[in-house]
């Protein structure tokens, strides 16, 4: 059997306009999948950020909260925006060393034996309370207990920024 006249000239394959439209979808799912990369890696560095913001905030609450309870001993003074006591270094193997929280800046700053270190950048305040029956924005609170230590000490960190990692930050020990 011989084909069909008209059948004879013609050649399979795609039209022109069937190959602009299969170009034109695949322009779009690559467009949607950059998309979709880019978005995947935003979060990805705004978790990051948070991360290490967290980070730096438990290595704070960390480093004061081990300071306080191993007050050594001599006094503790302190008012609302510093304090300062001696601290025992058993870790350490050596003496008793001094120590004194303050703010520069908006960074909080921890001073072991007058040598500064940065804790925590983006504090934009701090508060120090010293509780004995009630709370006290500076210890000692006379020169009668110039030699007794608050039975409880806070600081309250304002963090600087908007959203998370903002914000007032409390620690009681």
């Amino acid at each position: 059997m011989s084909a069909h006249p008209r059948e004879a000239g013609r050649q399979s394959g795609f039209t022109l306009i069937e190959v602009m439209i299969s170009l034109g979808l695949f322009a779009l799912i690559a467009v949607a999948g950059v998309a979709m990369v880019d978005g995947i890696l935003g979060v990805q560095r705004r978790t990051e950020v948070r991360l290490d913001r967290l980070t730096q905030l438990q290595r704070t609450t960390y480093v004061v909260t081990d300071d306080l309870d191993q007050i050594a001993r001599g006094r503790i003074t302190g008012t609302a925006t510093g304090i300062s006591f001696t601290r025992a270094a058993p870790g350490m193997g050596g003496a008793p060393v001094t120590l004194s929280y303050s703010l520069s800046g908006e960074t909080m700053v921890r001073s072991i034996g007058g040598m500064p270190q940065l804790l925590s950048p983006g504090v934009t305040a701090v508060r120090w309370r010293y509780w004995d029956g009630e709370w006290h924005d500076s210890w000692p609170i006379d020169d009668d207990h110039a030699d007794d230590w608050p039975r409880a000490v806070s600081v309250d960190l304002q963090l600087a920024g908007q959203g998370p990692g903002s914000g007032t930050l409390r620690r009681i020990v």
